[in-house]
């Protein structure tokens, strides 16, 4: 098997993996919900999420049927081989899983409407590519869906106010989000220069990060915890049928500003957060994690 086909599988097995199941950190935090919920209601919910988990991965079949749109995070190395194929290669992936797991197609065209059925199209997958000194190529596959995107906010705060109004402006942002991204969610949160800047550092924050980890900066893990505990206060729970548990996680990544500007983004990830990892070597060893 050549490198091209190496790439090719780790990627199948990477966008089904992370098709049909959560992430195991998300599912071991469900779990550690629903034992925590004093709601019944929400135990319901959240007891019917775990059965529908169990009953998708046992089928080998989407856990939701939004699955995503397709995305990459994409770490190549500057000594992989065939660096210039790989995002065609993984586009090529996406198209053969979404015939054969069955995926659900969702691109289309915002002017025409027209939906080219492989979950391709201008400009998806996203990929976004992290160029390193080394010679293996990772990247992890994220599929998020339409629900938990609906409600993501993005802005630019005066810096003299920003900190004072952003607890207050992310709370708004869960009571606003209601039941849309389908809780117990995870909040990323995202503070860079730019608004693009802000909303990536959201995504990686609400996507990448394993439920329970924390930022590295003590004081930005202070804020996630507090953040996490004002948002479970707010009594939303699963589904939004009321319940101790809104959020599984905050996340918070920062990048430095321009001393004029505070750049703030939002971005939810549904209870549903899935993403698998696949590193490939140029031996054409690979291994894919969740």
């Amino acid at each position: 098997m050549d490198l091209e086909e190496v790439v090719l599988k780790a990627a199948k097995e990477a966008i089904v993996k992370a098709s049909i199941s959560p992430a195991l950190d998300v599912v071991g935090s469900l779990r550690r919900a629903y034992d925590a919920e004093s709601s019944e209601a929400a135990r319901v919910q959240i007891g019917a999420i775990l059965k529908n988990i169990e009953l998708a991965t046992s089928a080998t079949s989407a856990v939701c049927q939004d699955t995503g749109v397709p995305t990459f995070f994409v770490k190549l190395g500057d000594g992989f081989p065939i660096r210039s194929k790989v995002l065609s290669i993984l586009t090529d992936a996406v198209r053969q899983v979404t015939k054969e797991l069955p995926l659900r197609p969702n691109t289309a065209d915002p002017f025409t409407e027209r939906n080219p059925g492989d979950n391709t199209g201008l400009g998806v997958p996203v990929f976004d590519v992290e160029l390193f000194d080394g010679d293996y190529l990772q990247f992890t596959y994220v599929p998020k869906g339409g629900g938990s995107e609906l409600p993501g906010k993005a802005m630019v705060l005066p810096p003299g106010v920003a900190f004072k109004e952003l607890p207050k402006i992310v709370l708004e942002s869960v009571i606003d989000a209601g039941p849309m991204p389908c809780p117990p969610v995870i909040v990323g949160i995202g503070i860079g220069p730019t608004l693009d800047a802000a909303a990536k550092l959201a995504k990686k924050a609400a996507t990448l990060r394993p439920v329970g980890s924390r930022n590295q900066n003590p004081e930005v893990a202070k804020m996630e915890e507090a953040l996490l505990r004002a948002i479970n206060k707010l009594g939303l729970g699963a589904h939004g049928v009321g319940g101790d548990v809104t959020a599984l996680d905050v996340h918070i990544e920062y990048a430095y500003r321009h001393p004029a500007t505070f750049a703030l983004a939002i971005v939810f990830s549904c209870w549903a957060t899935r993403r698998a990892t696949a590193t490939v070597w140029p031996d054409g060893r690979y291994e894919v994690k969740t």
